[in-house]
């Protein structure tokens, strides 16, 4: 948890400097100071003190990197880029790499749409840039890929051809051969912590109907039944209680029905 204590408080509260001034990403709209939120909402300033700094981020069941990532998704998959480059920043504290950060970006653009990750790029850039954070650390746009689990694909893409390949035929085969036989197969973020990004995506933007079958890809990948969990509680202080109590019977439902 590095630098969590100096660095989260300043993010939640306004990321202001010690003498109030506003930190500034070129081309993004400025957060407002510590002063700003005292002199509006000072309840705010209580709430991220006590609770979200004090408590959430310390919790014991999702480690300080997989919560950079749920935030970071969640950020990135409801637009919401004034607090992006400091997150962005305290996930690269926390141990998230270069690569991750650029790869969570592209495969948000299919989970959240295109517009949402160029609005990242824009808040990652000025990121990288003040980390020296070169082209050559960041994953190519093409190269080797992981081993495809060919029955659990054909069975994948049978199901959904037999759903939607009449109605749909772009959106299945984009899903197939884009998606599923190549984004997903990417080896510069984990499929593991894939998971937790797309699961994270859809609690954050209320897209319940799709958790079931990513939040079961997720823990075959090795999310545990805590993790999966967290992941609702801590998004529920960035994307909202009725975005949390909406994914919670689903993530329920799916942890019971797990085998044991």
């Amino acid at each position: 948890m590095r630098l969590l204590a100096a660095t989260v408080l300043s993010i939640l509260i306004g990321a202001g400097t010690a003498n109030g001034q506003q930190t500034t990403i070129e081309g993004l709209k400025a957060m407002p100071t510590t002063e700003d939120i005292r002199a509006v909402a000072p309840a705010l300033e209580k709430y991220a003190k006590g609770v979200v700094l004090g408590d959430l981020w310390k919790r014991p069941g999702m480690s300080p990197r997989d919560r950079s990532i749920v935030t970071i998704a969640g950020l990135i998959a409801r637009d919401q880029t004034v607090e992006l480059p400091f997150y962005l920043n305290l996930a690269l504290d926390n141990g998230v790499k270069p690569v991750e950060i650029s790869e969570i970006i592209t495969h948000l653009a299919f989970y959240t749409g295109w517009a949402n990750a160029i609005d990242a790029v824009s808040a990652a850039k000025d990121v990288f840039k003040s980390r020296n954070i070169e082209p050559n650390q960041l994953p190519p746009a093409s190269g080797p890929q992981l081993p495809l689990e060919e029955a659990a694909e054909a069975q994948r893409a049978t199901r959904v051809g037999q759903q939607f390949g009449q109605t749909t035929p772009g959106l299945v085969q984009y899903t197939t051969d884009v998606l599923f036989r190549d984004l997903w197969l990417r080896p510069e973020l984990a499929p593991r912590d894939r998971s937790l990004v797309t699961v994270s995506a859809l609690v954050a933007t209320g897209q319940v109907a799709q958790i079931t079958y990513h939040l079961n890809r997720a823990m075959d990948n090795g999310l545990t039944k805590e993790e999966a969990g967290e992941v609702v509680g801590h998004l529920a202080f960035y994307a909202g209680w009725p975005n949390a109590f909406s994914a919670a019977p689903v993530i329920k439902e799916v942890i019971e029905k797990r085998p044991r």
